[in-house]
């Protein structure tokens, strides 16, 4: 699927995977659309590569509708990318024993919010510009690439929220490509391993944590690039052949439990 003069959306887009997808979807000649809440950083990104940024805060459903408009005044909306989330680390239950110091219910569904439901939003939404789109030679009309984590598989103690949100987005992919199939609508998931995001932060320290991190990948033992995770995202939404899954991009990593 050619993706040149068209339009494509990246949530999350500003930092880590987001901005490294934003960065190789316009070098194949998209128009991104920058879709954040981090102005300053989207707006820097959007200039470089040619595009525009929107303020999205993927829980209000009339700014992820604005930022599809946008996109689509644009050029023709072929492409989603769900880069936004926000992670999570508590216990279920506290060590005293009492109601208060059990994880706390308003994260767990902030996390839910942000992760899960706001990926379905964009999805639904940019979809629906994405089905009026005239189809190419193949009968396609756009691509969506949503990412999850390793965590939906083999989240670790204090991750109940952010596996759970993760998980959400891996269970929906196969109903969801098949629900847009109709449309000529493809649904791909990423699933990435430890990568090395400004998270982790910067400095002599931040390096050796993230150099005890990589230990315990399989092969390459290090963390994983942005740009590793980038150029899988413009595969699943370029090639054509390419539906319905979920894709590990993880150095072969399987999480301990802690």
């Amino acid at each position: 699927m050619d993706i040149n003069g068209k339009s494509a959306i990246v949530t999350g887009g500003a930092s880590g995977i987001g901005a490294a997808a934003a960065r190789q979807l316009a070098a194949k000649g998209a128009k991104v659309l920058v879709a954040d809440l981090n102005a300053e950083k989207g707006e820097a990104l959007a200039n470089e590569i040619g595009g525009a940024f929107a303020s999205v805060d993927v829980t209000k459903t009339e700014q992820i509708q604005a930022a599809v408009e946008q996109a689509v005044a644009m050029a023709p909306l072929w492409a989603l990318v769900n880069s936004a989330g926000i992670g999570w680390a508590q216990r279920t239950i506290g060590r005293d024993g009492e109601f208060g110091s059990a994880h706390d219910i308003n994260a767990f569904r902030k996390v839910i919010d942000i992760n899960l439901i706001g990926t379905f939003d964009a999805i639904r939404l940019a979809a629906t510009a994405m089905s009026k789109n005239e189809p190419n030679e193949h009968g396609e009309r756009g691509s969506i690439c949503n990412m999850a984590s390793v965590a939906a598989f083999d989240g670790q103690i204090g991750q109940a929220s952010y596996s759970a949100s993760k998980g959400g987005v891996v269970g929906m992919t196969l109903p969801v490509a098949r629900d847009l199939s109709a449309a000529g609508v493809r649904v791909n998931t990423i699933a990435p391993g430890l990568i090395d995001t400004p998270i982790y932060g910067e400095g002599e320290a931040s390096e050796q944590f993230k150099a005890n991190l990589g230990q315990n990948v399989l092969f390459p033992k290090r963390l994983g690039a942005p740009d590793e995770l980038a150029s899988m995202v413009v595969e699943v939404i370029t090639n054509s052949y390419m539906n319905a899954e979920t894709i590990r991009v993880d150095g072969g990593i399987r999480m301990p439990p802690k």
